[in-house]
Parts: structure tokens; C-alpha cells; sequence
């Protein structure tokens, strides 16, 4: 299953570190679980975002298991990518960038030429082969439909797959330079939040996050003074303030790291798929450890 992390300290601009299938005792065994790439995004001072990519599994470069990523941001974004559908390019790695934000996915959405048809012109950011890329064009036509409204945009967005498209799973996470926005559904994935206060639970503590099989690890020093907000695929640790978004629950966390809840999608996808109707690496893309 592919993993995804979010992260916002908005409005304060943190340093922090990443690592990315940095395992050293069990790199190769990990990395060919999730082979097929890994991505960070952040905002620089201008509220540019930069993005950087691995399109290959990580036990393919001797170099990756030593490096880790030191970056500065207000809003991070880090993915592990085993595809469902594209090759193993730049292109089809998350996580992507369109009109000034952030997007990673984790999940399956069917019937790709019915979607690419509801484009319009939209079709012409999609730069690769992903049903992910092609899902955030639609989300960002939806955002430009309603005057920017990026909470409304995911849920339009999300509401006509549903209704149209044949979805195993739409789990995602897109950042703005002062916010993050999260969506669980339907009840196939897990998505949890930690809201995070400052120094954490015992109150003095760096951000120290690192999921269970360590494909992904997270500090930050500065953590330890400010607020966070926290978004992943899996709890990343042991505090107790981790909550799994309810199905169809959306997350919007503001530009002061106030969160807001609700309920967009009630119902289930009209056409969901099962494990058995993906094809053998899409099926593997979506199960677990």
C-alpha cells in the first residue's frame, strides 16, 4: 500500500528531515514492497512549491539509504508510491503539482478515458499516466469552478468519481503553503490526524515520527516550540491523540492549524471495485504490509 504524510506548522516555517524507505537493516525487502518511487513537496519563501522525486526503487541506488532530505517549509508532503497504474517515470510520482499546490493519492479510480473526457481542457496539466494526476486536474478544475474553494473542489471532485467512475479507493492529501486538506474514502484505507501541540505529549519533545515499517521518518527540532498538524497513512508513534478520519470524512486545516471535520461523501462508491478486479500489480499496490 502506498504510504502518504502531511504535515503543516502553519503559519510558522520549520526546518525539518525526511526519510524515505530508510531502513539500512532491511532497505532491500522494504524497497520491493514499495518499488516504484518516493516524493517530498514543500513551499519555499515565496510560497513556490518544490518537489522532489525518486522514480525507482530505492534498493536500485546505493546512494538513497544514506541521504536524507533536510528542507524548510510550512507544509510538507511525503509519498511512497507502488503504482497501480504508469511506469516508473518522474512524471507518475507523487507527489504532484498544479496551480500552486500539493497532491499525493493513494488509491485506485477506473474507467480513465471517462475521466480524461470530464477534463476539458484541464486534460492539458496532466503530464504522466496516473489515474492520481488525472483525478487532481479534475479537483483543480473543481477549486477554479467554485472561486478557489479548495475544500468545495475536493468534494465536488470526489462526489463525481464516485458517482461515475469505478473507485477502490480515494485517500488524499493536497497542501497550500498555510494548508492541508485530507480525504478518506470509502472505508477501504485507513487516514489518520494527529493534531500535535507544541513539544508534543510530554510537552518538550522534537517531532520524532517514524511509521511501523519505517519507509518513512520525520523530525523536526522546531516541533518542539510550535503546534502541527499531522496527516499519514498509519499513527506514527505512540501518542494517543491519532484519530482515523471517519469514511468520507474530509480535513481542512487552516492557515493557524485550526481543523475542521465533515462528513462529504455518505455513500459508497456506485461502482466500487474489490482487490479481484484489479489487475495482479494494481492489486498489490493496495494491500497492506
Amino acid at each position: 500500500m502506498c504510504r502518504l504524510f502531511g504535515l503543516s506548522a502553519a503559519p510558522e516555517r520549520v526546518h525539518a528531515t525526511f526519510w524515505l524507505l530508510e531502513a539500512p537493516d532491511s532497505l532491500a525487502a522494504q524497497s520491493r514492497r514499495e518499488p516504484d518511487g518516493t516524493g517530498l513537496g514543500i513551499f519555499d519563501e515565496q510560497g513556490t512549491p518544490r518537489v522532489w522525486k525518486q522514480p525507482f526503487a530505492a534498493y536500485e541506488d546505493k546512494q538513497f539509504a544514506c541521504e536524507a532530505k533536510e528542507c524548510a517549509s510550512t507544509t510538507f508532503l511525503a509519498h511512497i508510491r507502488y503504482a497501480s497504474t504508469g511506469g516508473l517515470e518522474p512524471a507518475n510520482t507523487h507527489p504532484f503539482a498544479q496551480h500552486g499546490r500539493l497532491f499525493a493519492h493513494n488509491g485506485v479510480l477506473g474507467d480513465l478515458p471517462r475521466l480524461e473526457a470530464r477534463l476539458g481542457e484541464y486534460r492539458e496539466l496532466v503530464k504522466g499516466d496516473t489515474d492520481s494526476e488525472r483525478f487532481f486536474a479534475m479537483v483543480t478544475q473543481e477549486i477554479d469552478a467554485h472561486d478557489g474553494d479548495v475544500s468545495a473542489g475536493i468534494t465536488a471532485a470526489a462526489r463525481w468519481a464516485a458517482l461515475n467512475l469505478p473507485v477502490y479507493a480515494i485517500n488524499l492529501v493536497l497542501t497550500t503553503a498555510d494548508g492541508l486538506w485530507a480525504l478518506r474514502y470509502p472505508d477501504t484505507h485507513d487516514l489518520y490526524v494527529l493534531q500535535r501541540c507544541a513539544g508534543g505529549p510530554h510537552g518538550d519533545r522534537h517531532l520524532e515520527h517514524a511509521s511501523a515499517a519505517g519507509r518513512i521518518r520525520a523530525r523536526s527540532s522546531g516541533l518542539a516550540r510550535h503546534r502541527a498538524a499531522v496527516v499519514a497513512s498509519e499513527r506514527m508513534d505512540e501518542d494517543p491523540g491519532w484519530q482515523n478520519l471517519r469514511p468520507g470524512e474530509l480535513l481542512h486545516v487552516g492557515a493557524d492549524l485550526t481543523a475542521t471535520r465533515r462528513i462529504v461523501l455518505e455513500q459508497p462508491p456506485r461502482h466500487p471495485l474489490t482487490l479481484d478486479d484489479l489487475g495482479a500489480h494494481a492489486a498489490a499496490s493496495q494491500q497492506g504490509q
